[in-house]
């Protein structure tokens, strides 16, 4: 049995207890979440788990396996740092790992000294029609030169203290939503950037918003262009005002030999009813010669649709992250190093956006 502790039990943690609660041999021993009225409802998902009153007393449940983290972004690196002086466990961690600039380096010496294994919670590897253009992008492409990624999606959610509001707590848009984005560009393209250059602005969300006298912060739109030190470019398309699309996702990658892209649907439950059934995931191939697109759609299980809302793919972070627990793999395969990365990168775009000019990495 493969019992887990749950740092944090908001909108992403219930994901987290419905997903684990599918598999075989598993049991939420132990949870922490200070806010009443979503503990209550961790723990009619999760009956038999003690619901700790704080990560020390959670820390001290004798039968823990592994740890999740689900908290508030700007609480990360504290809690990380606590159980690795505490309790190193195998940890699942959500993204980001960190908010500030400033914790850079804590990070990098966080990732020294932690006795056991961190998996970054960066499920958009895994969503199937995400996977499938993944495993036949480079083969399709040719070689790919271009790579752009479009999110038309809804405004942020409402979170516990409006913690969301503010880019001191989520580290900002492009770090808060689209650390996911930076990572997959790196997975893809199998390279490193070298330049970043971002127009964002505030323009149409949360404009009206002020919490205990201060207004919100939050980018709700913008563009990102990536040049990457193999040669290739990629591109981030972001828009928090736009649930009216079809589809959430749309990536494309381009190469000499053509183009091969997949649109993905945003969470079932805001798809108007009156629509009809929800568009299903798409994988399309556009070779060059002969030309003709050949287009499929990807099946996901609907038990999992259920389960969460990211089309499945927490299912499958979570399958992988169980095989480290149990030893039947030897290391994360989303590590402390592309978690950093993907901060960083989104660090770098929001920096680009505010000061007007690209940023270099060195």
């Amino acid at each position: 049995m493969a019992n887990y502790g749950i740092i944090g039990c908001g909108m992403m943690g219930h994901e987290h207890l419905r997903n684990i609660a599918l598999f075989e041999g598993t049991n939420i021993a132990a949870i922490y979440e200070p806010d009443l009225g979503m503990a209550a409802s961790a723990f009619r998902i999760a009956p038999n788990a003690i619901m700790a009153k704080s990560i020390d007393d959670l820390l001290a449940v004798q039968n823990l396996d592994c740890l999740v983290i689900a908290s508030p972004n700007h609480c990360h690196m504290a809690q990380m740092q606590k159980i690795g002086a505490s309790r190193p466990l195998p940890l699942l961690v959500e993204k980001p790992l960190f908010t500030a600039v400033e914790d850079q380096s804590t990070l990098l010496q966080f990732a020294k000294t932690y006795a056991s294994s961190v998996w970054v919670a960066m499920e958009y590897r895994y969503m199937p029609p995400v996977a499938a253009l993944i495993k036949i992008a480079a083969d399709a492409t040719g070689g790919i030169k271009m790579l752009t990624i479009r999110e038309h999606r809804f405004p942020f959610l409402r979170k516990i203290g409006n913690w969301n509001r503010f880019n001191v707590n989520s580290g900002g848009t492009f770090v808060e939503k689209c650390c996911h984005f930076f990572d997959l560009m790196r997975l893809i393209l199998k390279s490193e950037p070298k330049r970043i250059m971002a127009s964002a602005g505030q323009d149409v969300n949360h404009l009206d918003e002020i919490y205990d006298g201060h207004p919100s912060d939050i980018l709700d739109n913008g563009y990102v262009i990536v040049d990457f030190e193999n040669g290739a470019r990629a591109m981030l398309e972001l828009c928090m005002f736009a649930e009216g699309s079809e589809y959430q996702e749309e990536i494309s990658a381009v190469g000499p030999k053509g183009k091969v892209e997949t649109k993905v649907p945003g969470p079932a439950r805001f798809w108007p009813p009156q629509l009809g059934a929800p568009p299903a995931p798409l994988l399309i191939e556009s070779p060059r010669h002969p030309k003709g697109s050949r287009q499929r759609e990807i099946t996901i299980d609907p038990v999992l649709l259920s389960a969460g809302d990211h089309n499945g793919s927490t299912f499958y972070q979570h399958k992988r992250f169980l095989e480290l627990v149990r030893g039947e793999r030897s290391f994360p395969e989303v590590t402390l190093e592309d978690g950093y990365k993907a901060v960083v990168m989104g660090q770098a775009a929001q920096q680009s956006a505010l000061e007007g000019r690209a940023v270099e990495f060195d």
